[in-house]
């Protein structure tokens, strides 16, 4: 597979966190999790993906190491939360237009990490 951030692009990906996070917002079955103001979330989210899908390493020069376990440890995610997290991502991507091939791996690998992130029961 190439690389999935020259693939889709930058202001593609940007505009799928956007999205994502307006869904976010209104999802009752993980809001709870994020604070009511989504922007420095989306912001460093933004970073993160870029870095996790083959581009600069933006996150790490701003925010150093992602740490993603430990950083979401202080949250209870359940498996009800992960799944509520996958679905959104799946429609902001489907709502960007990203071809199958490239959500089916991006879907793979975001579901391995949600899985990882998952520390409490529902």
């Amino acid at each position: 597979m190439p690389i999935p951030f020259k693939e889709i692009g930058e202001e593609k990906l940007y505009r799928m966190i956007d999205i994502f996070y307006s869904y976010v917002a209104e999802d009752d079955r993980m809001n709870f999790l994020f604070p009511d103001d989504l922007s420095e979330t989306a912001y460093k989210q933004k970073l993160f993906q870029t870095q996790f899908l083959g581009g600069p390493n933006l996150y790490n020069q701003e925010y150093g190491h992602p740490m993603m376990k430990m950083r979401h440890m202080p949250f209870r995610i359940t498996p009800h939360a992960k799944e509520a997290w996958l679905e959104n991502m799946e429609k902001a991507m489907d709502d960007v237009g990203l071809d199958e091939a490239m959500r089916e791996y991006l879907m793979a690998r975001y579901t391995m990490t949600a899985n990882h992130m998952v520390n409490s029961t529902d």
